[in-house]
């Protein structure tokens, strides 16, 4: 792998290839967009791709027809319109055979609560499309009245469609049916599940236990889910949840992954409780034979690691020893969508807690892990930066300095994009190993990564660059970068602020311009920038200076001082002075 190259999702051209975190994320974004921009045209335009070219024919590859081509009202029609996820256009047939006395089989009946228990009573995502479009050809309306209106449905839909509302269609339907099975109940206990209605949920549950029908383990795994949201203590949680487990057992209903994977979610919301319960639900799991998934390391390793409370525990060692001896493919919608993501999504989750830990050798298993095979190509953008973002914080916490370059050299940019406290926790660890050489090649990556203008990264460079003096090829290449960033200061274009100096910030680059005899660049700095921002140089800036102006003879430089400094009325006026008369051959002018 080239470490000068950057991630393989991108277009090998210099003018496409981002040179920061942000650049990186709206390349990845852009391209996503338009895959779903194609996918959009051929959805919504079907009958221009209706031609088949392709020899043989594939029917997977070609565009699905997604209008409705039985007529009139009947079964058959209203089990299209389901198939075609119209919520609208079901609710609307179904009532009208219900209106003209037509029975519905229980089966198609059933078949519309799911479908409406999956999108909580609201309108698919091609139902919406729709009516935007139609919402933006009506005429008589104009352009910001239009604006105005999707940004009122797009609140609207933001606000209500992910909440059950009352009395909603499902409800109606599932009252007005002659007939209910267990099937009819569970389809709407995990539809207001899903959609917020937790009370509701159970009231439901009661109501399918008292008409005799049983669960099914994906009913069981909804309820469990949704304790935190039924009960307020943890005690009190931990008990409902036991019932359900209870139930299911009386029931007959064998648990899966699923079902220990919702306890576990519940038990993070379960305070101190849930460590001391844990353990005994993943000793369940493996009494049932069931392997632990993804998500279930990343629940417990979540219910053991708390914030800051980050007590020593063996767990996350354990895990690691687990996971180190496996193979995952995704089995809960929270390993991930990838497959094969479910590696590098715990070892985000608990690399964070290796960097919190502090614990260097952990890390670097941690990061074993994740690199294995090509699991490291289906983590997206942000997580992926995120992850090595921490890894390299720790590196520069913990590691010797050689290492931490090594590191860095091979992950920047062909891996992440450091972030500004990156950069800072780099600039630091060069300092606490004395290699403060390589701060030029560190500025020029702070050039292309775009914190050219950030103060705070601004303040520690040149303050390591100015604390003391080096050989004269690294004071030089000191004050090529001072001089960058007075470029930076005294530039301003239309869509960026000027950068405002700092009295400590212009004396650092005030220093390094003496240090290496350039006194005209300095002089400027001490005399207008100075009094442009109200500041005064400190003792060193000018004792910096005078021995500049002694190292190239410049005897007017060193009476300017002295002038500016008694105009100022400091201390040290008369101490340059004195310094002046004794150390440079002054005419009687001068004098």
């Amino acid at each position: 792998q080239d470490p000068t190259a950057a991630h393989y999702m991108f277009q090998d051209d210099p003018f496409l290839m981002p040179r920061n975190a942000a650049n990186a994320r709206l390349y990845s974004l852009s391209k996503e967009a338009g895959r779903n921009a194609a996918k959009y045209i051929i959805k919504q335009f079907p009958q221009y791709f209706d031609k088949t070219f392709a020899e043989p024919n594939i029917p997977c590859l070609m565009p699905e027809t997604l209008t409705p081509e039985i007529e009139g009202v009947s079964e058959e029609a209203l089990k299209e319109r389901i198939h075609l996820r119209r919520v609208k256009d079901s609710v609307d047939l179904f009532d009208q055979l219900v209106q003209a006395g037509t029975p519905v089989s229980l089966e198609t009946t059933n078949s519309l609560l799911d479908l409406l228990c999956f999108y909580g009573d609201g309108e698919s995502a091609l139902e919406k499309q729709e009516e935007q479009k139609e919402d933006l050809e009506e005429p008589g309306v104009n352009a910001s009245e239009q604006k105005a209106r999707k940004r009122q449905s797009q609140r609207g839909s933001q606000s209500s469609d992910s909440r059950w509302r009352e009395n909603n269609n499902a409800e109606r339907i599932f009252k007005v049916m002659p007939e209910r099975n267990a099937h009819s109940y569970c389809t709407m206990i995990r539809g207001m599940v899903k959609h917020g209605a937790s009370a509701k949920a159970y009231d439901m549950y009661i109501d399918m236990l008292n008409e005799r029908h049983k669960a099914d383990v994906h009913t069981f795994n909804a309820l469990i889910a949704a304790v935190p949201h039924l009960k307020e203590r943890f005690l009190e949680r931990w008990e409902l949840a036991k019932v359900f487990l209870n139930h299911m057992a009386q029931q007959e209903v064998q648990p899966n992954l699923l079902t220990f994977n919702a306890l576990l979610k519940t038990l993070r919301r379960c305070g101190g409780l849930g460590k001391s319960m844990s353990l005994s639900v993943i000793k369940e799991m493996e009494a049932l034979d069931i392997e632990p998934s993804l998500a279930t390391y990343d629940h417990l390793l979540s219910i053991f690691y708390r914030g800051v409370d980050l007590c020593s525990s063996g767990i996350i060692l354990e895990v690691l020893d687990d996971v180190e001896k496996r193979t995952f493919i995704p089995q809960d919608p929270d390993d991930g969508m990838d497959f094969n993501v479910s590696d590098n999504l715990h070892c985000l989750s608990s690399g964070e807690k290796c960097c919190d830990l502090k614990d260097i050798k952990l890390a670097y298993r941690l990061n074993k892990v994740m690199e294995k095979g090509d699991n490291w190509k289906f983590l997206d953008m942000d997580k992926l930066n995120a992850y090595w973002s921490k890894f390299f914080s720790l590196l520069c916490m913990m590691e010797q300095i050689d290492v931490v370059l090594k590191w860095y050299k091979e992950m920047s940019p062909s891996v992440f994009y450091p972030t500004p406290k990156n950069i800072l926790d780099l600039l630091q660890a060069l300092d606490a190993a004395n290699h403060l050489e390589v701060i030029p090649s560190v500025w020029e990556d702070m050039k292309q990564l775009g914190f050219s203008r950030r103060n705070d990264l601004l303040e520690e460079l040149l303050s390591l660059m100015s604390r003391e003096r080096h050989p004269d090829e690294i004071q030089l290449a000191f004050a090529k970068c001072a001089e960058d960033i007075k470029a930076f200061h005294e530039q301003s274009g239309r869509e960026q602020a000027l950068l405002e100096w700092t009295g400590s910030a212009l004396g650092h680059v005030a220093l390094l311009f003496s240090r290496v005899g350039r006194t005209q660049d300095a002089w400027y700095v001490m005399m207008e920038r100075f009094q442009q921002i109200n500041r005064i140089p400190t003792d060193q800036v000018m004792d910096e200076f005078f021995a500049c102006a002694k190292q190239t003879n410049c005897p007017d430089e060193a009476i300017k001082l002295v002038k500016l400094a008694a105009s100022l009325g400091l201390p040290s006026s008369q101490r340059l002075k004195s310094r002046t008369e004794k150390e440079f051959e002054l005419s009687e002018k001068q004098r």
